[in-house]
């Protein structure tokens, strides 16, 4: 099935990228969460909206990013969980998580669906996660996960 991405989905593509997925991921998946949108030849008047509103901002967002970038790899950024013996988290910690521990240690806002968090983290210690701040730029945010 053909579709019109109308925001950013890891692995898939940027907002305005026509792709072609099987139909039960488009159905069950993207056009509930409105991720997506069916392609017709109409639709490809949105897409050609959204690819000049993306265009636009381009320019400005990637000197943000950079600026953002540079913000983040340079912060300590501590997220604290309720943990049990030896060390082992109940629950895990998501890219919800590090979002809220990164505005707290005096960074940026970030959007929690642009943190991709390496597995599943379910015991305390240093990681790392990579954020997509914009198509061209990613930043590396270490962060250490301590029993609260």
């Amino acid at each position: 099935m053909k579709v019109i991405l109308t925001q950013e989905v890891s692995g898939l593509g940027a907002a305005g990228d026509v792709v072609v997925v099987k139909d039960g991921y488009a159905r069950n998946y993207l056009f509930p969460r409105k991720l997506a949108t069916g392609w017709t030849a109409g639709g490809q008047k949105q897409v050609d909206a959204i690819l000049k509103g993306r265009e636009t901002r381009a320019i400005k967002s990637l000197d943000d990013a950079k600026a953002v970038k540079g913000n983040l790899e340079g912060k300590a950024v501590t997220v604290a969980a309720k943990a049990g013996k030896g060390g082992r988290l109940f629950g895990a910690v998501s890219g919800a998580d590090i979002a809220a521990a990164v505005k707290a240690a005096g960074g940026p806002e970030l959007d929690r669906r642009k943190i991709e968090v390496p597995g599943h983290i379910k015991t305390i210690g240093t990681y790392e996660a990579l954020v997509r701040l914009h198509p061209e730029v990613q930043a590396k945010v270490a962060f250490e996960v301590v029993s609260a």
